[in-house]
């Protein structure tokens, strides 16, 4: 276990020293309750993520050990820098017509304006997101020659679905449509093509990603910069599974904290051991193990996309979508282990 966390523990120790430091920077005597602030923030993005720890295994299980490297490394940097702290910003300075700078200045000192602006944005942000999501869930459920299923009856006629054209993306865009009727008016626009966004976003990266499959299938000895290109798509490809993920818990995370450099640092906490869990998952095969594991990510994945579109008119507790998405997971490891002690059973009987 230290041989996968230790990188985990050592940004915890250095993630909460800041948060102590910062806390009495701002207001002296608030350094410890930062700390705490820090620490709850870092759990609870490990206990909603283990959905996303699943399906970046399953991913990853297909990477180069140089990009399963750069998964942690580069990865982190852009899912803690990116997604946590600048991406916010962005948002706010996009919606709200600022400059940067003064989002940024804004975030620091004048944090309830901050997160007024981040509320007006919550619903194309979170559209952009179910959107992504839902493409995933249905690209995984309608697969061709998917041959295990876990819900036997229902994603057996889930499966039948790929002999139409295009169903993942008119599922999503039926989604999106009757989502427009549940939103006021003057958003609806802005959610609407934030959704469309999404839905163009992983179709291209799902598309390079099968062509540099099918380039390499092609070529019995791949050359360097074939696999170089396919590692930089599956980085690509996981990064925007990561960042769709973590949308609604940057959101949430202001339900604890106004202060964003309080946010970051516990959710880089959390998004650390989350990677770290990832690889573990990895190198130890643990989805070979668990064969079930896949479908309840991507069932968690489902319950989230709509999570994500009910929440753009609907206010939906975190602990509501952590808890479902965990108990799918916690099913599917369950489901496993029978499975395992059948197979076991059937193996000693036929000897």
């Amino acid at each position: 276990m230290i041989k996968y966390f230790l990188g985990s523990y050592l940004v915890t120790i250095f993630g909460l020293i800041m948060a102590y430091l910062w806390g009495e920077h701002v207001h002296n005597g608030t350094g410890l309750t930062c700390v705490f602030i820090a620490f709850v923030l870092a759990v609870l993005e490990v206990s909603l993520s283990f959905d996303n720890a699943v399906v970046n295994a399953m991913k990853l299980e297909h990477m180069s050990e140089k990009w399963r490297h750069r998964f942690i490394t580069w990865g982190i940097l852009i899912a803690v820098f990116g997604m946590r702290f600048l991406f916010p910003l962005l948002v706010v300075a996009i919606f709200a017509k600022l400059n940067i700078l003064k989002v940024l200045d804004m975030a620091l000192n004048d944090v309830h304006s901050y997160a007024h602006y981040l509320h007006l944005t919550h619903a194309p942000i979170v559209s952009f997101g179910g959107a992504f999501l839902l493409m995933l869930f249905m690209d995984y459920f309608t697969e061709k020659n998917k041959d295990i299923h876990w819900i036997k009856g229902l994603e057996d006629r889930l499966q039948k679905f790929h002999r139409i054209p295009g169903i993942c993306t008119l599922v999503t865009l039926l989604a999106l449509g009757l989502l427009m009727y549940e939103i006021p008016p003057e958003i609806r626009g802005t959610v609407f093509m934030s959704g469309v966004s999404g839905i163009i976003i992983y179709l291209i990266i799902d598309g390079l990603a099968e062509w540099m499959e099918r380039r390499q299938e092609e070529k019995m000895r791949l050359n360097p910069d074939a696999i170089k290109c396919s590692g930089i798509v599956g980085f690509m490809y996981l990064e925007l599974i990561d960042a769709s993920f973590s949308l609604d818990g940057v959101l949430g995370a202001f339900a604890l904290s106004k202060d964003i450099l309080i946010i970051t640092i516990g959710l880089c906490i959390g998004a650390m051991f989350v990677r770290s869990l990832t690889i573990m998952l990895v190198e130890k095969k643990t989805l070979d193990s668990y064969i079930y594991l896949e479908h309840g990510a991507h069932w968690a994945i489902g319950t989230l996309a709509v999570l994500m579109f009910v929440s753009t008119f609907h206010e939906v507790p975190e602990v509501v979508t952590g808890l479902m998405g965990l108990a799918f997971i916690v099913a599917a490891f369950i489901s496993s282990l029978i499975h395992n002690k059948k197979v076991k059973k059937n193996a000693i009987e036929g000897q």
